[in-house]
């Protein structure tokens, strides 16, 4: 059987829709959260990140155990299984 498949590519969708807003990646093992700033084919980078140990409540406005990293941080896109502006 062969199926008949179009494929239609959108500009300014996904990260770099987000660029400049303060996203959640959910990584293969950590969720991850920082303002987006960069975006390229491997990777993106977020500025004042930190790593979110405990969500607590979708519903809440703070993560409930989010730790600050020292530095901007780099994540491989391979890794992101979903991000978006969560809170």
């Amino acid at each position: 059987m062969k199926v008949a498949v179009q494929v239609t590519e959108v500009e300014k969708e996904g990260f770099f829709a987000l660029l400049g807003e303060t996203i959640t990646c959910f990584c293969a093992v950590y969720i991850y959260t920082g303002k987006l700033v960069g975006v390229n084919d491997t990777c993106i980078k977020l500025e004042n990140p930190a790593i979110v140990y405990e969500t607590g409540s979708f519903d809440s406005k703070n993560w409930k155990d989010a730790q600050s990293l020292p530095n901007n941080l780099y994540l491989q896109i391979g890794m992101i299984e979903a991000f978006g502006v969560v809170k």
